[in-house]
């Protein structure tokens, strides 16, 4: 086990002591968790036993038998609450069934269901007849790997891009230094500093715009291989579109307008909230009055199987999409159409004039999600704010950026004397005193009056903002709103407290009402997000892994408006969710990773749901009891006073380890400044690229150090296990920087760096992978944006990890969420939006999707001829 932080951290054995007491391993060295010996025992007293009356029955008794490791198996026992099973057990069930000829291919949803062998059989016998070869397509794709000559000729030419784009930036920003320093007097150097900003913020947004129309011209639906030179001009404007200061306006009428300067074709009245910005947008159709909730992906384009597919994305008018939602390429919607939080439109779906669908895959449903009535929000007041918004950035921030500093050190002689040139040598120890006061300063100042601000800043703002009532966009309020969703966000903060007691202080002075807390000292996981926090209610007992978004506002074209929302008591909420003002859960429930919540329907209590549309599972089964003693009485007092102790340390480190590079990079900046003189702009670029490789350099050996240089083992264990404490200091290391590295051959170098056993050649267009040491990625992998590659899972206290392999060739799809234990074969593809649930185990060249994800038996999404790009991407050429 990797080393722990401190000496009273006990590393788990090879024979899974913390497992359940009869586990055994798998071929592959994975620990697999069957039943105690008593439930065993239980399972095959004749008292309870009903034996099997048709051949399916018998083979399928056989089998769980045998997955469990007992002698038989009664096939009018449930299996969570008679066989005491779990849905990892359940998925190795799964994974031996499809391997077999003799029998229909079963899913988890058809084992929760149909939880009994005898109902299981009878549901499969009633399923349509599917030959088992069924399983692989026909026709099996198989990756084309690039050579390694390619990959290395691409990798370096985006690094030289990279630099000439910072010498470009640099001259740029240096030149307009000079020129406003030169002014004399207060009016001259602020209307010198409106010149330059104003030009410059101009120019900084309309050079992606430009480089599309030089590099690409028009977007075409075409599939081209990665790291070629088609591909690296889709990459060059891919960052440049994604690095334009414009997607601060998201939300905002100037960012609409920003797509369309892009090529994409959108119609008047269209709000767009979502921050993950299109990359072929003359493929983008959006009619009028449309709107785009958060975090939801229409890039018009994916990654699959290593080459670059582009297609279209049509939405009619009026029509609304929710939250965390994916469309793939060759998606369409027609006019006053929905699709609903949690969900996706796999390739080739539509969804018809005025229809509702919801869930992923999206099917019809009666829901009306657009739940905020109209207002008066004509063209004019759009053109306004955004005129507005304009104006404030030319006359208002963009001066304060460029002349505040110049003005501070003018009129601070001290400053003055620290940021100007000559300073002394760079070995001067009196460089390296003035960045340490600096970096201090301004680090730890950040700490104390962001603190500060957060708890009363947006506090007063609220008093402006009532709930339930329906304001119009681009006005006053929605301005206000904005201002408390975009303060009370800030992911530093939540990256300190969280996964700790202390988070829930924060949240309670950010204006969460957390009622009568029941502490566990993980009731939050860093990454909670929210619109308003002044109206988000948490139960008592509850608690929220990562990636909860609380949906407190409901948009329209014309309006919004603000809700409270309220999730019960003694839940527990998983990864990736978000729960919406009506959502239909009550007390005791346990909703499960990406799962969408109900809007309809009796309020559910005392269940568990899983899927998109949710389904009801077991709301906990027999071996997440085991660590129940831990929770209650004189010993969790204990453990969590040692548990807060512990994470306090982490924070302090945490702190410590933030720092010290702003430090570094303070003293790369002040060196900057010194020898400027000398080598002019060069020094600019060089800076940039020396901070950019030395995060990145820092943050892969902290991680590691903090690891011990060891890698991870599986777990299972307590949070109240010194083990998950030390794992959660893991979990604390910074990793934003990796995403600068999106697409480019560095960030698999750095992955291997961080201990992922990687291959040749892999795309990573943004996967997120949690335990690094425990996954295992094949040669030529293609990993799309917003995927994630997860090796643990916690739940109720228990926490859990296991090793996830994903074989060469193998595709994740946009948004796709793989849990711990799963195998994918070798060229196996998880189509986007897809949740994987833990232990599954995907064939060679299969297509599995869905939410839970299960095999794909009909190929729509993919291209019926193979289209080829090469010279004919951009029209005209």
């Amino acid at each position: 086990m990797p080393g722990a932080a401190s000496g009273n951290v006990r590393p788990v054995s090879d024979g899974a002591e913390t497992l359940i007491s009869s586990g055994r391993p798998c071929s592959d060295g994975r620990a697999v968790e069957v039943l105690t010996a008593d439930l065993a025992e239980s399972s095959t007293s004749q008292e309870s036993y009903a034996g099997p009356t048709t051949g399916t029955e018998r083979i399928l008794a056989e089998v769980l038998a045998d997955v469990v490791h007992v002698e038989r198996v009664s096939v009018d026992s449930r299996f969570f609450d008679d066989l005491g099973a779990n849905s990892l057990v359940m998925a190795h069930f799964c994974a031996r069934i499809r391997k077999r000829a003799d029998l229909p291919s079963a899913s988890m949803k058809d084992i929760y269901r149909h939880p009994t062998i005898r109902s299981l059989a009878t549901a499969l016998a009633d399923a349509a007849p599917t030959p088992v070869e069924s399983s692989v397509p026909a026709s099996i794709e198989v990756t084309t790997p690039a050579s390694t000559l390619q990959y290395v000729l691409c990798g370096t030419l985006q690094f030289l891009i990279f630099l000439g784009y910072s010498y470009l930036a640099g001259l740029v920003t240096t030149r307009g230094y000079e020129w406003v320093s030169a002014g004399s007097g207060l009016i001259n150097i602020y209307l010198r500093s409106v010149l330059f900003g104003g030009a410059g913020f101009v120019c900084v947004c309309t050079f992606p715009v430009v480089a599309k129309w030089i590099l690409i011209g028009r977007w075409k639906p075409c599939e081209f291989p990665v790291w070629g030179l088609t591909y690296l001009r889709f990459w060059t404007v891919k960052v440049l579109v994604h690095a334009s200061p414009m997607i601060f306006f998201v939300g905002n009428p100037l960012y609409v307008l920003y797509l369309r300067a892009l090529g994409a074709r959108i119609g008047k009245g269209v709000t767009i909230l979502s921050r993950h910005v299109p990359v072929c947008t003359d493929l983008l159709t959006i009619g009028a009055g449309t709107v785009i909730r958060k975090d939801s992906f229409f890039l018009c384009h994916r990654a699959h199987a290593g080459r670059i597919q582009t297609g279209a994305v049509t939405l009619g008018k009026d029509v609304l999409i929710g939250e965390k939602t994916v469309l793939d390429i060759d998606t369409s919607m027609g006019d006053r159409a929905q699709l609903g939080h949690t969900s996706a439109l796999q390739r080739g779906e539509a969804v018809p004039d005025g229809q509702r669908w919801h869930g992923s895959p999206a099917q019809r449903t009666e829901l009306d999600y657009l739940r905020v009535a109209p207002a008066n929000c004509g063209a004019l007041r759009r053109a306004g704010y955004g005129l507005l918004t304009l104006l404030q950035m030319v006359f208002v921030y963009m001066p304060l950026v460029v002349g505040g500093a110049y003005m501070l050190m003018t009129e601070v002689p001290a400053l003055g004397k620290l940021l100007g040139p000559g300073t002394g040598e760079i070995t001067s120890p009196e460089l390296y005193i003035d960045a340490l006061v600096l970096s201090l300063v301004l680090f730890f100042g950040f700490v104390v009056v962001g603190l500060a601000a957060l708890f009363t800043v947006p506090r007063l703002l609220n008093l402006v903002v009532k709930p339930d009532q329906v304001y119009p966009l681009y006005g006053f309020h929605y301005s206000v709103h904005r201002a408390i969703a975009s303060m009370t966000n800030i992911k530093f903060f939540k990256w300190l407290f969280g996964d700790s007691s202390y988070i829930v202080h924060y949240l309670r002075c950010l204006g969460y009402d957390l009622s009568q807390v029941e502490q566990t000292g993980s009731n939050f996981g860093t990454e909670v997000q929210h619109e308003t926090p002044y109206l988000s209610s948490v139960g008592r007992g509850t608690m929220v892994a990562d990636g909860l978004s609380i949906i407190n506002a409901d948009f329209s074209s014309t309006s919004f408006c603000v809700s409270r929302v309220s999730i019960g008591p003694h839940n527990f909420v998983g990864n990736n969710i978000a729960y919406p003002s009506q959502g239909r859960t009550g007390d005791n429930c346990l909703l499960a990773t990406k799962v969408m919540i109900p809007l309809d329907g009796e309020v559910r209590e005392g269940v568990g749901l899983l899927g998109s549309p949710p389904f009801e599972i077991p709301r906990s089964v027999e071996r997440d009891s085991r660590f129940d003693h831990l929770r209650t009485g004189e010993e969790l007092g204990r453990r969590l006073a040692a548990k807060n102790r512990y994470n306090l340390r982490t924070m302090g480190v945490w702190l410590l380890l933030r720092w010290l590079p702003f430090f570094v990079l303070t003293v790369l900046a002040l060196v900057a400044v010194d020898v400027y003189d000398v080598v002019g702009q060069v020094i600019i670029a060089t800076d940039v690229a020396l901070s950019l490789g030395f995060t990145a350099g820092y943050f892969v050996l902290v991680e590691r150090g903090v690891a011990k240089f060891r890698a991870l083992r599986p777990q299972l264990c307590s949070i109240y296990d010194p083990y998950f404490w030390w794992h959660e200091r893991l979990w604390k290391v910074p990793e934003t920087y990796l995403n600068v590295f999106n697409g480019t051959p560095f960030k698999n170098a750095i992955w291997r760096l961080l201990g992922v056993r990687l291959g040749s050649r892999v795309f990573d267009d943004g996967v997120h992978i949690t335990e690094r040491t425990l996954a295992t990625i094949g040669n030529d992998c293609t990993l799309n944006a917003g995927s994630k590659i997860q090796c643990h899972s916690q739940e109720d206290g228990t926490f859990k990890s296991d090793r996830i392999t994903l074989g060469a060739g193998c595709t994740l799809g946009v948004g796709a969420f793989v849990q711990y234990g799963v195998m994918m074969g070798d060229g196996a593809v998880l189509a986007p939006d897809s949740f994987l649930m833990k232990g599954e185990e995907i064939p060679q060249h299969a297509r599995w999707g869905g939410n839970p994800a299960a095999e794909i038996r009909d190929a729509h999404y993919q291209r019926d001829s193979d289209d080829t790009c090469g010279a004919a991407l951009i029209s005209g050429k």
